[in-house]
């Protein structure tokens, strides 16, 4: 792939977590627990597991759009680096929104033929975090799409490279 094309993904995506990061630390400054559990069949300890998940993405996407920004500076562009730091984000920020650790939530594989949303919620959770996960889906899965390409491209390089 020509380095501009890489540039210019870079330079996307870096744009994507910078909204992502204002969405997701707006709603974890804004909200708390007593907030979400209020709601009649959501249980304290699953919406704490919510948004652990939340705060993880959060680093994520913090530490993502940092890599970004340093592969961005480099003169003359490095190529290597930018790759490296999308097949992160594409691990750390993209692959834990849709199949987090603690399984708060997972992705329904039949959403891409129901043309309903991918995201299945294991217990009853707030109404807040629901409208949030589905404000983020439709970018999320845009930037999956787009950064599959260095999942196995990168892994492909660094097996040649050993």
């Amino acid at each position: 792939m020509r380095n501009s094309i890489v540039q210019t993904q870079t330079e996307e995506v870096k744009r994507f977590l910078e909204k992502t990061l204002v969405v997701i630390a707006g709603f974890l400054n804004e909200t708390k627990l007593s907030e979400l559990i209020h709601e009649e069949g959501v249980e304290k300890e699953y919406s704490e597991g919510i948004l652990s998940v939340l705060r993880r993405i959060l680093v994520s996407c913090e530490d993502g759009k940092d890599a970004c920004s340093l592969a961005l500076q480099c003169e003359p562009f490095n190529k290597m680096a930018a790759e490296k730091a999308l097949f992160s984000i594409y691990h750390l920020c993209i692959e834990e929104f849709f199949s987090p650790k603690n399984d708060s939530w997972y992705e329904d594989p039949r959403s891409a033929y129901t043309g309903k949303q991918a995201i299945k919620f294991r217990k009853a959770a707030p109404q807040k975090v629901q409208e949030l996960i589905s404000s983020l889906e439709l970018d999320f899965q845009r930037f999956r799409e787009e950064l599959d390409y260095y999942e196995t491209d990168y892994r492909t390089k660094m097996m040649q490279s050993k």
